[in-house]
Formats: C-alpha cells, structure tokens, sequence
C-alpha cells in the first residue's frame, strides 16, 4: 500500500486529455510502457537508497559516487522536476475546480482568465492563486499531519476506484478503434508525458532499510505496487476511451493532422468541434470528472472534481517543499548563493528560497499548458533516475565488498535497461521539452563553471560529503504524504 499510496493519483487526473491526443486509446499501451521502464529504475534506485540510513536523493547519490560536476547537473535537472512538475498540479487543479464551479454553482470563469497563452486564454489566475498559497503556507512552516495526508491518499484512490466502478461497465467497444491513430510514435510520445504518473515509486525504494527480508521482499513490493497502479491506470483510460458517446481520437486541422497538445489550434478546433456538438475528451481540462457528466453521473463526476481540488494542492505542496530542499542543500554546499539557505528567524523556513520558489511556479502555473510542464519536468526526471542508474554500477565496481540491504537484481543488465528505457522516453518528449532541457542544462555548466565549482565547499574541503547527511533532500520525486522528514537547519 506504501507504494500504491504514493504513487497513484496525480497523473491520471491531470494529463487524461494529454495522452489521448498523442496515442488515442493506445495510450492504454502508453501507460504500460511508462511502468515497465519506471520498475527498471526503481530497481536501481532501490539499491542506492537502502545504502543510506535517511532518505537520500539523486543528487546526494550521485554526489557519493560520480563526484560533484555530475551531482550538480542533477541537482540543477532537479530543479525542472519539482518546481515545474508543481506547476502542471497547479493547472491541472485549476482545470477540476474551475469545472466544478461551473457545473455545482454555475460560475463561469472567463477563459482569458483560467488558461494561459498557449491555450488560447490570457493567465491562468486559479492556477496562481493555488500556487501562491501554497507558497506562503510553506513560508509560515505550516505541516500537513500524517493523518490528513492519509486521508488525502484515500480520498484520490477513491475517487478513481468509483470512476473505474461506473466507467468501465458501459464501455463502447467500437469507441476503441482506431485504437493508435497515431502509430507507435504517438503511443510513445504518450508514454513519456504519462511518466508523470508513475513518479513516486521510490517511497517504496527508500524502505529498503526497514523491510524484513529486502532481497526478497522489495522486488515484490516495487513491481507489484507498479504493476497494480498499471492496472488501475488501463481501467481508467478504459473507461474514458469507451464512455458512449465521447471522442478519445485526437482532434486534427483541416488538413488532417494532429494538432498539438496545448496548443492555440488544438483551443480553437476544440471551440469549433463544441459548437458543432462533438464531444472530445482531449479538449476537457478536467477529464475524468467531464467523462462521469457525459455518461449520466453528474454529481459523481462534480464529486471527483471537488476530489481533486482537495488532494492536488498537498502534491503541490510536497514538490515545491522537495524544491526548497534540492535549494538549500546546494546553497549549504556553496553550489548556490548563501542566501538561499537563510531561515527565518521566526518561522524557521528558508524563507528566501521558498519565495522565489513559489514565484516560479506561480509564473509557470500562469502561461503555460499542463502538458508542456509535464513534459519538462519529466526531462529532469528522466535524466536524474538515469544518473542513479549509473551510480549504482559504478558503485558496485568500486566498493562491491560494501553492506547492500539490498541487491539491485542482474544490475548489469537491470541498470542499462533502466537507463536505455529513461532515454527512450527521454526522446520521446516533444521537441520543444527536448530543447528546453538541453538549454537548461548548458546554462547549468555555465553556472557551475563560472560561479559554484570556485565557491564548492567540498571543493575547498570546508565539508566533507555525508550520505547520512539529515539536511539531504528529498529523493527525486515526493516521498509517500505523510512520512516524516528532517527539519531544517540553519547551515
């Protein structure tokens, strides 16, 4: 259930829409793919966590292991995971709460106001606004309790499990073909934006030091909690591919071909389609909750999206909370001005960081669509669960005599696996995503080159690299809500 708890939930709210215009009911594929490649990493990650006795990161492994050029590429890869992944949840929330207000108390937000440019709108001000109060709630230290973040958990698996449970038993066969419009090209470019579903598998990982048996039992734990979430995944888009009555193909131009997702084409073929009384899932912010109203359950479906803008705001939460932390850390380690590391003396919070934390995601929240932050975000993912991927074999050379909880299982082949797959999807994001990483990553060497490898304290051996360390970040993507985390210190 640890893993289940963790990692199912947010994806599929959120980005339904976005897999459907790239693959059409293949996405049903897509999904498996992106679990079969999450298992090889987690197998990976799984090793290098239970080496350590607090939850580690990407960035602290690779530090370890590969030395500090290669820790601060994944530190700064880092950055597009959490802080961006925050801003596709705070869309992705504005989209279920703007379609619950409009359809329970019949408040219709203008759409210059709830999608950015991209879109077709002007700024997504819900999205912000989420954005913003999360941030001043990470300011003033406020913690969600373990009990509230349970409850939170149920809540999304519920909700999916009633989608699931009135979905599926009125599905279409015939709404399932095409079944890939799109050819394998589209079913994997699906697959690396719904990679976005499946972070949060390491919260499995990250026990290995508590499970009894871990050679034994952690396999079981990591592949079946992602193959259960897999599951659960295929029966939702099932259920939105076969809803009679509703279209999953992609929506194409006159010309025939498929439009971007996110795009303002793909915004204004919606509005025209509508207007002729097509009803394309593609074209809903809120899917899932859009599905269950066209199929005849349309206070389930305004209940699922009040579900939503419950849950999304504590994943919110965690990743702009994990951000702060990949911040500090680095700061503590002279890779990132001091001030980034500066508590407030009364709340005790690195309160400059999380403000220009919040500030980011906030702007990322305001202009852009939730599929393109997705797909960002996964490219700091994907890079970073690579470079762990490589950690462990080059670990497992230097030190194979060292104290392994667990064994990353045929680790000379599990590892290229994992790191073939990670590239696999990595090509896969749309080229706009691929070019962004890259310029990202050069401005990343610019940085390190020309500011933080002078200013290193480990360089100058002012600090020595602890993998024990409690002020480490949180692993690549948030732990299981809920679980406890070491408090900040003043470095």
């Amino acid at each position: 259930m640890l893993g289940i708890g963790a990692v199912i939930g947010t994806g599929i709210f959120v980005l339904t829409a976005e897999a459907a215009q790239k693959a059409g009911p293949g996405m049903m594929v897509s999904f498996i793919i992106a679990g079969v490649v999450c298992a090889f990493a987690a197998l990976c990650y799984a090793e290098m966590a239970a080496m350590v006795p607090v939850s580690g990161s990407a960035y602290t492994y690779s530090y370890a292991v590969m030395g500090e050029l290669i820790a601060w590429m994944v530190g700064w890869a880092l950055i597009l995971e959490y802080a961006v992944a925050a801003g596709a949840v705070s869309v992705g929330w504005s989209g279920y709460v703007v379609g619950l207000l409009e359809h329970t108390f019949g408040i219709d937000i203008p759409d210059t106001l709830v999608l950015g440019p991209f879109d077709g709108g002007l700024i997504n001000l819900p999205a912000m606004a989420i954005a913003g109060l999360v941030t001043w709630l990470l300011v003033i230290g406020t913690k969600e309790s373990a009990t509230i973040n349970a409850i939170l958990v149920t809540i999304k698996v519920a909700a999916l499990t009633l989608f699931i449970a009135l979905a599926v038993p009125v599905m279409n066969s015939a709404q399932f073909s095409p079944f890939a419009p799109t050819g394998f090209v589209g079913i994997s470019m699906a697959a690396a934006s719904i990679f976005f579903a499946y972070v949060g598998f390491d919260a499995v990982s990250t026990a290995a030091e508590e499970t009894k048996n871990p050679q034994r039992n952690m396999p079981i734990g990591l592949i079946g909690s992602l193959g259960i979430c897999t599951i659960f995944y295929i029966l939702v888009a099932a259920g939105v591919i076969g809803a009679p009555g509703l279209s999953t193909q992609p929506v194409v131009d006159a010309a025939g071909a498929v439009l971007e997702p996110g795009s303002r084409d793909l915004s204004a073929q919606c509005a025209a389609r509508a207007a002729q009384g097509f009803k394309d899932v593609v074209c809903s912010k809120e899917a899932l909750a859009f599905t269950l109203r066209e199929i005849g359950w349309p206070q389930i479906g305004n209940l699922l999206g009040l579900a939503a803008g419950l849950a999304l705001p504590s994943v919110i939460l965690m990743m702009m909370f994990g951000q702060t932390r990949i911040f500090f850390v680095m700061s503590r380690d002279g890779l990132l001005p001091a001030a980034f590391s500066k508590i407030h003396p009364k709340f005790n919070t690195p309160h400059v960081i999380t403000i220009i934390t919040g500030i980011a995601v906030a702007l990322f929240a305001a202009f852009f669509p939730v599929g393109q932050l997705a797909n960002i975000s996964n490219s700091g993912t994907l890079f970073a669960f690579a470079a762990v991927s490589i950690a462990v074999m080059v670990i497992r050379k230097k030190e194979p005599g060292r104290k392994r909880p667990f064994r990353t299982p045929a680790v000379f082949v599990t590892a290229p696996i994992a790191i073939l797959g990670c590239l696999y999807l990595f090509i896969s994001l749309d080229h706009k995503s691929i070019i962004l990483f890259l310029i990202w990553a050069a401005i990343g060497l610019l940085v390190y080159f020309g500011y933080s490898r002078s200013r290193s304290h480990v360089g100058r051996g002012i600090i020595d690299v602890s993998e024990a360390d409690p002020d480490a970040p949180p692993q690549p993507v948030p732990p299981l809500p809920g679980a406890p985390t070491p408090g900040y210190k003043d470095a």
